[in-house]
């Protein structure tokens, strides 16, 4: 295969197109200028299972060649079948290969955590001849990743002290922070030799999932500003909005600009989410107007949070503007707008942008259904909302507790108790609060206390004075609202 071939197959490979690569690879094979070389190259991208007819073509190819006794040829295949899937065919071809070097045990140790198989992941590994730094390092993160942080642990204390580094510390905080284990978290970090900017990222993610603000901003305070970069920035500012704090997001906002960093897709998402937490308009204008004079590329989460952030502060002609001007939208971009609709009140909107999905062959999801049967609830569209459960079952979507929290408020609303009643019922989850509130204050409105008695007996609640006391708030605070159904659009969550 001469040089401008294979330079071409590579560029190809570079843009994520590996049938049109293989076409061409063929194409050389069948004039006689085959040059298996590139094989590894053709495989980087096959990482799911629609390529894996693509690399079992590849395969056959080598063994027609001959040359799938090549050790770096056989470790790439071995590491494309693991990532399609079918990690029995990676062993298979593992086990036969005549030379395997410890790039070729790591791939299928990686493999085997890849798929959920911790245990032969774990009989490989001790079987393994001559562990690298990397072989360490993986088996680590791979039981980390996979929930069990106790074998992981137990392995980051046999680590050999030359391989543990700096890295390998930041792999196990790691592990302990994503399964919410702070506290062992802290442990190893404290104990850390040195830190690095992923271990510090680690810190604030986890307490933030935790809904740990003071110890987020306990460790943030300590970070040192060479290490403070964007992402941790990021980390710290998206923390604040997801758990409730839009002004402090804001003031963080500004000590990031302050310290001289950039804003980017992922921090003005955040940003956005801030400003329609607050219903601050003006705020969130100048968010937009720094997207457009810094060149931000508004890809489909930035669009959603801007859709979602002038619909959340009441702007809905300035939202549908912006969602009709771009015809790249997903269903993240759908739902911001069918939401926004949806807390201004107008049902008639959410059901025709609910049409219109179906009409582009766009997939409604659960958070889809819930903005909708949120807007029913509240316009008293009784016929509608049972046409969207409809809906949801026929594309298979699960009518989760919120969904069924609805249609509650829905029935209960229109009057319609014994409705509501059974379908409390009947549902395969247990009622929570929210639900037992719309039921009863309905039953309030309806002035059907026999009901109120009644659905507070089925549900189990053995405690009469609280329900007493219920009812008691209610006459107390006037209270006509029955508790509705929100949505909450977490686009930034995707990115982070």
């Amino acid at each position: 295969m001469n040089n401008a071939a294979i330079h071409k197959i590579r560029g190809i490979t570079k843009t994520f197109n590996p049938l049109r690569a293989l076409v061409l690879y063929k194409q050389t094979r069948y004039e006689g200028t085959h040059d298996p070389t590139v094989i590894p190259q053709l495989l980087k991208p096959c990482d799911s299972l629609p390529f894996l007819h693509y690399v079992k073509s590849l395969h056959a190819d080598t063994i027609k060649s001959g040359s799938d006794t090549n050790v770096f040829i056989g470790t790439a295949i071995v590491t494309a079948y693991s990532k399609c899937g079918v990690v029995l065919d990676a062993r298979k071809l593992f086990d036969v290969m005549p030379e395997r070097n410890v790039v070729t045990w790591n791939a299928m140790i990686g493999g085997y955590f890849r798929n959920g198989d911790t245990e032969s992941a774990a009989l490989a590994f001790a079987a393994m001849p001559g562990k690298s730094r990397v072989s360490w390092r993986q088996m680590v993160g791979g039981f980390a990743k996979n929930g069990d942080t106790v074998r992981a642990r137990r392995l980051f204390d046999r680590v050999p002290n030359e391989f543990k580094d700096v890295v390998m510390w930041s792999v196990m905080v790691d592990g302990y922070a994503k399964k919410g284990e702070m506290e062992d978290a802290r442990e190893v970090f404290e104990l850390m030799p040195e830190r690095n900017c992923f271990a510090w990222s680690s810190m604030v993610c986890g307490y933030w999932r935790k809904g740990s603000n003071v110890e987020a901003e306990d460790v943030f305070r300590r970070i040192p500003l060479p290490v403070r970069n964007l992402e941790i920035w990021n980390s710290m500012i998206a923390g604040y909005v997801h758990n409730g704090f839009g002004e402090k997001a804001l003031e963080a906002f500004g000590e990031m600009r302050v310290e001289g960093f950039e804003a980017d897709e992922f921090t003005v998402v955040s940003v956005l989410s801030a400003c329609a937490q607050l219903g601050d308009l003006d705020a969130g204008k100048q968010i937009h107007h720094m997207i457009e004079c810094k060149g931000i590329g508004v890809n489909q989460f930035v669009l959603s949070g801007l859709v979602d952030m002038y619909a959340k502060c009441g702007d809905l002609v300035h939202a549908k503007v912006l969602f009709d001007s771009y015809n790249d939208r997903n269903v993240v971009c759908w739902n911001a707008m069918i939401s926004g609709f949806a807390v201004n009140g107008k049902c008639k909107e959410v059901i025709e942008y609910l049409c219109k999905m179906e009409e582009l062959n766009i997939r409604p999801d659960a958070v889809t259904f819930t903005s909708v049967l949120s807007a029913c609830a509240h316009g008293g569209l009784v016929s509608e909302a049972l046409e969207v459960i409809s809906k949801m079952e026929a594309c298979g979507i699960e009518i989760n507790i919120w969904h069924y929290g609805c249609m509650i408020d829905l029935l209960g609303r229109a009057g319609r108790l014994k409705e509501a009643y059974e379908l409390i019922k009947r549902m395969p989850l247990k009622p929570n609060k929210n639900i037992l509130g719309a039921m009863i204050g309905a039953c309030w409105i309806h002035s059907d206390m026999k009901m109120a008695e009644q659905t507070i007996k089925m549900i189990g609640l053995q405690k009469w004075e609280k329900a007493e006391m219920i009812r008691v708030n209610m006459i107390d605070t006037g209270s006509r609202k029955i508790p509705g159904c929100s949505s909450i659009i977490l686009s930034n969550s995707n990115l982070n």
